[in-house]
């Protein structure tokens, strides 16, 4: 399932953002890929263990642990702590890929199984050219370009890239989780019923039916669900 969250970020927390990655310093992506991706990416990266990295995670992981359409979407168990990335000049690219199933945390305490990928956009499209995030999946090949501030939700097997920027640079937040429910199927039965529950009572309240529908998804979400 992919879906695009809009305003995850505030105004405010965009300008935060960009005030601290002004005085930030970027090394080559290539440092923090894997073995596949090294073959194909070509962007900059927030080094770990850096004090501006850890005040951007702050303020994007307090955005995200409050959005309940991420959680509605994607039921996250574990995060993996975001990675800010920017494309733009020679380094400005990134191939096809599919991420890789498991990542180990950088603190060295355990690991991340990456069931969902979430690119958080924090450039306007205006301010550059190219550089559309291309995901594959069984209904065909998307290109997305969001808003400064939206966040585009995808499963993580998703064979994926980002077109060459060709004006300007583009700089995004990327965010791994690891989903109560791993299969990508049931999270899409789960959401699709409860945006339609959603639906159902703006339109006809807690009616007797709508509450046994409730009942019916929560039991297949415990049924489903690892905790």
């Amino acid at each position: 399932m992919l879906i695009t969250i809009e305003n995850v970020l505030t105004a405010g927390e965009l300008a935060s953002i960009h005030e601290i990655l002004a005085r930030s310093a970027w090394v080559d992506g290539f440092l923090t890929s894997g073995p596949q991706a090294a073959k194909v990416q070509r962007n900059q990266e927030l080094p770990e263990g850096t004090e501006t990295i850890s005040e951007l995670r702050r303020q994007v992981m307090a955005a995200l642990q409050r959005n309940a359409l991420l959680f509605a979407a994607a039921f996250p168990a574990r995060f993996y702590p975001p990675i800010f990335n920017r494309y733009g000049g020679t380094a400005n690219f990134f191939g096809d890929h599919v991420d890789n199933a498991v990542r180990p945390l950088p603190d060295g305490s355990g690991y991340v199984r990456r069931d969902v990928s979430a690119t958080l956009f924090l450039t306007e499209p205006s301010e550059y050219d190219g550089g559309e995030l291309v995901i594959e999946d069984i209904y065909g090949i998307h290109a997305v370009k969001g808003q400064a501030g939206s966040m585009v939700v995808y499963p993580s097997s998703s064979i994926h890239r980002v077109e060459p920027v060709t004006r300007g640079f583009r700089t995004s937040c990327v965010v791994w989780l690891q989903s109560m429910v791993r299969d990508a199927g049931q999270r899409r039965l789960l959401f699709d019923i409860d945006m339609a529950l959603v639906q159902l009572r703006q339109q006809v309240g807690d009616i007797e039916s709508v509450v046994h529908l409730t009942g019916t998804y929560h039991n297949l979400l415990r049924r489903w669900a690892e905790t």
